[in-house]
């Protein structure tokens, strides 16, 4: 069934009256129609898995290769030039839609099961750093960053980036400070 709640929510979000509302304010198209892209693939992502249980198996064993991928793919969408080259050129688009549902929610999901605590930590810390960095650069940025939209949205989504960090360094914290074994 997620499978096909996935494939659903993929092509509603490619439907061009969702997509272009989306797109309209920054905020949203960073922190709303990219995750929610990439949710799409990792709810399509038991369907791949059972189709290709050998390829996962081999290429993905350990999860690293696919977490690692998943993060490669994030980290290039939250670059201000390809926010702005997906908005001017319909090939990035196309391409911002294969690659965060089946290069980041797919690998996502093949892969966290199979990490130890370390390496899902690892990638917490790593987000932490990367959307607090982001947020610090959007916001203190005296030009504009992104051309299709206005400054303003850049500072929105600057705070956007440091709310993101700040929660999940609330998150990294409260591993370290609560004793997973008292709720065992």
């Amino acid at each position: 069934m997620q499978p096909i709640i996935g494939l659903i929510m993929f092509l509603f979000l490619m439907l061009p009256p969702v997509a272009n509302l989306l797109e309209s304010i920054m905020i949203f198209h960073m922190h709303m129609q990219m995750p929610l892209i990439a949710i799409s693939g990792f709810l399509m992502a038991p369907f791949f898995m059972e189709k290709f249980p050998k390829f996962f198996a081999k290429w993905n064993e350990r999860g690293i290769p696919g977490i690692i991928l998943f993060t490669l793919v994030m980290t290039y969408w939250s670059i201000p030039r390809a926010m702005d080259d997906a908005l001017t050129m319909y090939s990035v688009e196309l391409f911002k839609f294969i690659s965060l549902a089946f290069l980041a929610g797919v690998p996502l999901r093949a892969s966290w099961m199979k990490l130890t605590d370390f390496w899902k930590n690892a990638v917490f810390v790593f987000f932490t750093l990367q959307y607090g960095l982001m947020g610090l650069i959007y916001l203190m940025s005296d030009s504009q960053l992104c051309n299709n939209y206005l400054q303003s949205e850049q500072i929105t989504l600057g705070w956007g980036f440091l709310t993101v960090a700040i929660a999940l360094l609330i998150y990294l914290i409260q591993l370290v400070i609560i004793d997973p074994s008292d709720y065992e």
